[in-house]
Formats: C-alpha cells, sequence, structure tokens
C-alpha cells in the first residue's frame, strides 16, 4: 500500500524498500521462540524441590523463588515452558527424577559421578565447598574432629556414604529434613551438621540467637574425595530428556554471562565471589566422566 501511494518512487527505489523489509522480516523471524524441549507434559516443566531457602521455595503465589528457583524460571521461560513446582522430600525428589515422575530438580544439588549414570546433570550454576555447622564454643575444621561426635546431614546428601566412613566418627544422623537437623543442632541433641552452606548462611545471618557458624572442613581428597571436593551445584534431569539438558546447558552459558546468578545470590546476601569459582581443573571430578578432558567449569571473574 505504501508503495502505491508513493507512486512517484522508482522501480530502483521499490526494490531497495522490498529489500530492506525482506531485511527487518528476516530479523525478526531469527528473533521467534524455537518449539519448546520435549518434556513430560508439552509447554510445561515439572521441577523438584524440597523448600529449602535460599536455594528453593515457593511464593504466597505459589511460584518458585530462591537462588536456584529464579534461575530454574529464567531458563523456563527463555524455553518457552511453564513451571509447574513439586515440593517433595530430597531423597524423594531423585527418585522422581530418576522415574520421569518429573522432568528436573534443584536445589544446592552437588554433582557425583553416581548421580551422573542415573540422571542428567547440568553445568554448574555456582559452587561450594563442604562446611560444618557447630554452636559458636566450638571450632571443629578436619574430619578428625568428628571422631566420637555426633554429625546431622539429610537423608539422600551427596556426601552420606563418605561421611559414614570417617574414622572414628559417632554416628551419622540422617533427617528428612534440614529443619530437623537444625533443631536438634541448636538443642545440642547433634553435635554438627553438615547441609547446604547457602541455607546455613542466610539462617546463620537471620538468627544470631541461634550462636551457631559455619566452618569449611580441610579436605583431605585422599581419603575422602566427594566432601573434599568444590561442589559443581547442578541441576538434574530425567535421563530420557537429552533435549531438555542440552537447550537448559546454552541457557546456563548465557546465565554465567550476564551474570544472572552472581545478581539472584546478592538478593539473598552470598554476594561473596567464593560461590562463582570453580575448582581447579585438577580438581575436577567430572572432567572425564560426564564432560570432555578439555571442558573448562565456567567462573564469574567477569562479574566482579
Amino acid at each position: 500500500m505504501i508503495l502505491i501511494r508513493k507512486n512517484r518512487l522508482s522501480w530502483r527505489s521499490t526494490a531497495l524498500a522490498l529489500g530492506s523489509l525482506a531485511f527487518v522480516l528476516a530479523l525478526s523471524g531469527a528473533g521467534v521462540q524455537a518449539a519448546p524441549p520435549e518434556t513430560m507434559e508439552a509447554g510445561k516443566l515439572h521441577v523438584a524441590l524440597n523448600g529449602d531457602m535460599p536455594m528453593t521455595g515457593l511464593d504466597a503465589d505459589g511460584k518458585l523463588i530462591g537462588t536456584d528457583g529464579q534461575l530454574m524460571v529464567r531458563i523456563a521461560e527463555r524455553l518457552g515452558l511453564e513451571v509447574v513446582p513439586h515440593m517433595m522430600d530430597w531423597s524423594a525428589e531423585i527418585q522422581s527424577t530418576k522415574q520421569g515422575k518429573v522432568d528436573i530438580m534443584h536445589g544446592a544439588m552437588g554433582w557425583i559421578e553416581s548421580r551422573s549414570k542415573v540422571m542428567l546433570l547440568t553445568d554448574p550454576i555456582y559452587y561450594f565447598g563442604t562446611a560444618a555447622t557447630m554452636k559458636k564454643e566450638n571450632n571443629w575444621t578436619t574430619f578428625g574432629d568428628m571422631k566420637g561426635r555426633i554429625v546431622a546431614t539429610v537423608s539422600g546428601f551427596t556426601l552420606v556414604p563418605e561421611l559414614k566412613s570417617v574414622e572414628g566418627i559417632g554416628e551419622v544422623k540422617l533427617y528428612d529434613t534440614t529443619d530437623g537437623a537444625l533443631r536438634d543442632l541448636i538443642a545440642g541433641r547433634v553435635d554438627m551438621a553438615i547441609l547446604d552452606p547457602p541455607l546455613i548462611q542466610l539462617a546463620i545471618n537471620q538468627n544470631p540467637d541461634w550462636n551457631l557458624q559455619q566452618l569449611a572442613i580441610t579436605p583431605e581428597p585422599d581419603k575422602y574425595p566427594v566432601m573434599s571436593q568444590k561442589y559443581n551445584v547442578i541441576f538434574a534431569i530425567n535421563p530420557k530428556l537429552k533435549g531438555l539438558h542440552d537447550a537448559i546447558n546454552k541457557e546456563i552459558q548465557q546465565v554465567w554471562a550476564d551474570c544472572a546468578n552472581v545478581k539472584v545470590m546478592a538478593e539473598y546476601g552470598l554476594s561473596d565471589k567464593s560461590w562463582f569459582d570453580p575448582p581447579p581443573q585438577s580438581e575436577n571430578i567430572r572432567v572425564g566422566v560426564d564432560r570432555p578432558a578439555d571442558w573448562q567449569a565456567p567462573n564469574g571473574d567477569h562479574c566482579f
């Protein structure tokens, strides 16, 4: 219609205008969202969580929140998927994901080789090492300090089998939830607890009257390789959904590029650079297992 009204345009002008229009259309077509990756329910992303904040939780409207949760929502939206959250205990999360009852699970989940054999594990969104929580009057920082003591953690956590093998440990007491472990620690029914560092940091910040501190455990990789590593914190995916795994990995690359993980962690008071520093290449135990030998773990150096 524009060309009809502007009848003074030459054929050359018309050709240029049509060419420009084609270029614009091509650009707009390039921005159209590709079809969402395959999930158990088309257009939906069924997500398992245990509700441990600041990693994962639900707001008053039932929407997914938290450091890990907000990244999950960002990624899902960019892939054209609607998040459907499923609250459950941690051990149930793992089983539900393995069995395909949900598409994906999350919440400060650390990479270990055994999990890579039963689920698809993404690239990391941040990192942390093993730390013990205890009353402030104690300063236990070694595996030797566990001798004769009761140590609490959560059923299904990455470190449980290895923790039980610590030489001389008094007892490993397992809980279905972090809340139960913390209650017994505060009450003095256990000596120390090994829980998710982001959760403990937030809890200590918000509850100074609990008189708790969190201290890093000195690594002993020859004896305790799992608990001595700096964990890749990842999402775990139904093993049948390879396309979803690959699509989420691409979005995780963008998360790092945009410093989105750094920004969301800072919202919860977790702004220390160490959360975004990967382990040295020689100590990253997933290299050569579910990642090639030349794989480089992402880092947040450009965000600081």
